[in-house]
C-alpha cells in the first residue's frame, strides 16, 4: 500500500557498483592489475544483486 515510500534498494546497490568500477578504474590506472580484478569481481557480484532487484519487480 505505502510501497512508494519505501527506499529503492536498487539505488543504493547501483551506488556501491559505481564506487567500485571507479576503484578498479583508478587501480588500474595505478597499474595494481590484481586490485583491480578483484575490485571488478566485486562490481560483478553488486551487478548480479541488482539485477535480482529489478527481476523482482
Amino acid at each position: 500500500m505505502f510501497s512508494i515510500f519505501k527506499p529503492d534498494p536498487s539505488k543504493k546497490l547501483r551506488k556501491e557498483y559505481d564506487a567500485k568500477l571507479e576503484q578498479g578504474m583508478q587501480a588500474q590506472r595505478k597499474g595494481d592489475i590484481k586490485s583491480y580484478a578483484m575490485l571488478s569481481a566485486e562490481a560483478e557480484k553488486i551487478w548480479s544483486e541488482i539485477e535480482k532487484t529489478n527481476a523482482k519487480k
